[in-house]
């Protein structure tokens, strides 16, 4: 039997692990598609990587009535196997796992594009993500000073509120009117349609959307997308499930993928805003689970 594995990583060892696995190599263009597979509380996920020592697999659910009687969104359990051999290794947990992979892979995106001096933080949304993202952003900018949540419901507003402010941060709840003050937006929401006017958006600012890997779901404008420098975490990914860029009619020749931003290869510009738009990935699972597994072992 295989036994469990505790997540004990802090976000910026889950930025680390992120960028040696780039700096390493690794063709983020050809790595195996995820499969969507509806059923009727949602939709089953099935996330496969390999690369290097180590291979997994992550099943996640995505249940949107969850919440709804206290249970979290996304379930799912991610399975690490030894790259050689495929014998299982460990066991992690899926929801875990997401929940500090993706603010990591925010924030190692947002630390190259955000301006040096970058330090008012409007976050839209305030479950598990938006709390990740407060504390990923905290740890990678060190210049942040503000947080402005936005967010539907005055109760989990005022914890994310109270989130920012035990990390140290001035934080209060607010509009998108916000956005229009910020240096780094972040979406981490369910919604479906755009969150903002993205001509608010100052041009040092840089903006991050997670929330939603299908292609009729987006958080952003068309106005945001066409006045924005491109970055995603693979073209081939983005063009298939990105609805904040294929709703707006964006192509693969103005994205630059995240590979390519963290090695110095994609060109960096603060005269206009930079767009990070992230679907997950599976190497990115992989890449936290084994940087726990090696920590342990």
């Amino acid at each position: 039997m295989i036994g469990p594995l505790e997540l004990e990583l802090d976000h910026l060892e889950a930025v680390a692990a992120l960028e040696a696995v780039l700096r390493g190599g690794l063709d983020v263009e050809a790595c195996p598609a995820r499969s969507a597979v509806p059923v009727p509380a949602g939709e089953l996920l099935m996330m496969p990587a390999a690369a290097g020592e180590f291979a997994g697999v992550k099943i996640a659910g995505v249940a949107p009535a969850n919440p709804t009687v206290g249970l979290p969104r996304i379930t799912g359990s991610y399975l690490l196997l030894d790259g050689p051999t495929l014998q299982p290794l460990a066991l992690l947990d899926g929801a875990a796992l997401t929940t500090l992979r993706t603010p990591a892979v925010t924030a190692l995106a947002v630390r190259e594009l955000a301006a040096p001096d970058a330090r008012h933080l409007v976050v839209f949304g305030a479950g598990p993500q938006a709390l990740g993202h407060l504390s990923a952003l905290r740890a990678v900018l060190p210049g942040l000073e503000r947080v402005t949540v936005v967010a539907r419901r005055p109760g989990p507003a005022a914890e994310a509120v109270a989130h920012a402010a035990g990390l140290g941060l001035a934080a209060a709840a607010g509009g998108p009117e916000a956005v229009a003050g910020a240096d780094v937006v972040v979406c981490c929401t369910t919604a479906r349609t755009p969150l903002f006017d993205g001509r608010l958006v100052p041009d040092r600012a840089v903006v991050a959307a997670v929330g939603s890997h299908e292609p009729d779901a987006r958080e952003v404008d068309a106005e945001l997308v066409g006045r924005a420098d491109l970055f995603v975490e693979a073209r081939e990914v983005a063009l298939r499930e990105a609805g904040d860029l294929l709703m707006a009619g964006a192509g693969a020749e103005r994205l630059a993928n995240l590979s390519e931003l963290v090695t110095g290869a994609a060109a960096v510009r603060h005269d206009r805003p930079r767009f990070f738009k992230s679907v997950g990935m599976a190497w990115q699972d992989l890449a936290v689970a084994a940087a726990q597994y090696e920590r342990q072992h």
